[in-house]
Parts: structure tokens; C-alpha cells; sequence
């Protein structure tokens, strides 16, 4: 496992005073960052052997918001292995052990030279090791779509929306399908299943479901293909 230590800060909260999805999402993607760069497998390595961790999937389960200056430990590890597929469970605790949320995640191990699939070496699983599979209601990886979308109006792909594989980052799709949702909707649960890679200048389509206790989106390009698909379902009290 690999842990790393913040504090909530003003610029992570939302309209309700309480750390955004957002911001978790972010947290996670640093926390596994950060533990490939501290194993010696980081972006560098990634760079030089044209490789790359594409993520294909997501659940996230927020038990609590977290508030402004609240102290944060972020964890993360690898619990799994499979030919081209890398499996990670994350937590977000406070400093008691109070677990906020949690999360599983399934990653693809890509060539970026010949943009394809290739099986994991074990020069790059082994310094992860694996940990025990996080206790958490495992979703299935699709998402099921509803027949009756709704086709909203699209928008380009912007500079911030680019991270460093020069494509959309995983979090800027959630971003942008939290757009869709009520004022009033709080999520509980966040699944998210990436098809393809947008890039600077794209333009994404977004296509709503909505109902009292679920919203799905589907980020498409102009020509249908699906990005994205991002399903929050609301908080039960």
C-alpha cells in the first residue's frame, strides 16, 4: 500500500462547502502517480519504454464529504494482475481511520508507440506488489445504457481539459458530465467507462439520462462514437 498525507483546502470545496468529487478524483490519481514515481515505475520509465496506464474504468463510493481543512490520508495499491489489466482499489480516510470513500479502478497496460494493448512484464507489476482486494459492493465494469437520452448541446475540448498523454484527462470527463446533474443531486456513487481518447480541438456530444436517483451520461464525438460513459447515483440518507 501507499499512502500519502493532505489537509481539504479551499480551492478543493464545492458551493456546499465540501470537497468535491473532483478533488477525490484528483486525490486518487496522485496518490497512484505518486506511488509509481516512489517505485521507480513513474513517467519517466513509462516514457522511455513507449508505455503507458490507460485507465478503462472507475467506481467511486463517498461515504462523506470531507470539509474545508480537514486532514486527509490518501491510499492506494494494487490488488491484481492479468495479462494486459491492472486492478486498484483507493481509499480516502481522515487521520482516525474514518473511511470517506473508497474506490476500484481498472487500468490497461498500452503501447504508445503502436497505440495497442500489450501484456504486463513483470518488470512493471512487481514493484507494486498486490495487497488484499478492498472489502467495498464491487459494481460491474459497463454501465448499463437507457434507451431514452436526451442530446444536449456540445462543446469543444479546451487546453485544461489535456493532461500529459495529450488527451483528456479521466477526471475532466466526470467534470464534465457533473454539469448535467440537479443542484440538488448528491452523489453517492460515481462509475465512469472510458472507450476512447479525446484530444485538443474534439468536440464532445453529451447525451443525458436523467431520473430521481440516477443520471448516465455519454460524452460522444460528433460522429456517435462514445468517449466516455459517466453514471452518478444519488447519496441515500
Amino acid at each position: 500500500m501507499y499512502q500519502f498525507n493532505s489537509r481539504v483546502r479551499y480551492s478543493e470545496l464545492g458551493p456546499d462547502k465540501h470537497l468535491t468529487l473532483s478533488a477525490i478524483i484528483n486525490y486518487f490519481q496522485d496518490c497512484s502517480t505518486f506511488q509509481s514515481e516512489a517505485v521507480g515505475v513513474g513517467l519517466n520509465y513509462l516514457e522511455e519504454e513507449k508505455r503507458a496506464w490507460i485507465l478503462n474504468s472507475w467506481q467511486i463510493i463517498v461515504e462523506e464529504y470531507p470539509s474545508l481543512g480537514d486532514n486527509l490520508t490518501i491510499c492506494t495499491w494494487a490488488y491484481d494482475f492479468k495479462g494486459a489489466y491492472g486492478y486498484r482499489n483507493f481509499l480516502l480516510k481522515n487521520e482516525n481511520g474514518k473511511v470517506y470513500a473508497c474506490a476500484n479502478s481498472l487500468w490497461i497496460y498500452m503501447d504508445t508507440e503502436n497505440y495497442r494493448i500489450v501484456r504486463i512484464p513483470p518488470q512493471a507489476a512487481l514493484p507494486y506488489g498486490c495487497d488484499p482486494k478492498y472489502p467495498m459492493n464491487y459494481a460491474p465494469r459497463k454501465i448499463h445504457l437507457p434507451d431514452n437520452f436526451e442530446t444536449k448541446e456540445s462543446f469543444p475540448v479546451v487546453s485544461y481539459n489535456i493532461d500529459t498523454n495529450n488527451h483528456v484527462n479521466n477526471e475532466q470527463y466526470v467534470q464534465m458530465a457533473e454539469c448535467f446533474l440537479p443542484n440538488d443531486f448528491v452523489i453517492g456513487q460515481m462509475r465512469a467507462e472510458y472507450r476512447s481518447s479525446a484530444v485538443l480541438g474534439d468536440v464532445i456530444v453529451p447525451k443525458v439520462f436523467y431520473n430521481k436517483e440516477l443520471c448516465t451520461v455519454m460524452l460522444c464525438n460528433v460522429d456517435n462514437s462514445i468517449y466516455a460513459i459517466i453514471e452518478f447515483t444519488r447519496k441515500e440518507y
